[in-house]
């Protein structure tokens, strides 16, 4: 049971709210969201922080896996190790041809040849990804690097090189 002091500040199931907290609530929702704002940046700042701790949890059993690997193979463990892991699952950033496909438009709008962590980055951003994440971007420049080459082998870019010797990508004008 509510006392009388707390009904003050329930709202009313009649037809509509209390005429303060009416206000108070239009007022919050036109003027400022800091507290929303605040919440959801708290919020976003403690899942990057558990993304980090568990990507150096998979740092320390990838390391513990290795050891363990290098003591069986001491004691004489002849058989394949790789066998007896369970299978996992394949994460895909990209649909059939979709990098491709993002690579040639983001070199096409390009006012200038790019490198390929360029590309990659330029690509990541594109599909939604967070490229500021070094381990994707370190996995995605190699994919982007290999769709690169395969396409200059296709005749549809061309590479060139700086001044520094880094690759750079250009699409190839007919």
């Amino acid at each position: 049971m509510a006392s009388s002091r707390g009904l003050s500040r329930i709202v009313r199931i009649d037809y509509g709210w209390n005429a303060r907290v009416n206000d108070a609530i239009r007022r919050s929702r036109i003027d400022t969201f800091e507290r929303t704002a605040s919440g959801l940046l708290t919020k976003r700042a403690n899942l990057y922080g558990e993304a980090m701790r568990l990507r150096d949890r998979m740092a320390e059993i990838e390391n513990e896996t290795a050891a363990i690997d290098r003591v069986l193979k001491k004691l004489g463990y002849e058989d394949d190790q790789d066998t007896a892991m369970p299978c996992q699952k394949c994460k895909a950033l990209f649909g059939r041809a979709e990098l491709t496909r993002g690579i040639l438009d983001t070199l096409g709008d390009a006012t200038g040849p790019m490198t390929s962590r360029e590309v990659a980055q330029s690509v990541l951003s594109l599909s939604g990804h967070d490229a500021r994440d070094r381990g994707l971007m370190t996995a995605h420049t190699r994919r982007a690097s290999k769709a690169l080459r395969l396409l200059k082998e296709g005749g549809t870019i061309a590479q060139s090189n700086d001044v520094r010797g880094n690759v750079l990508w250009r699409v190839r004008r007919q």
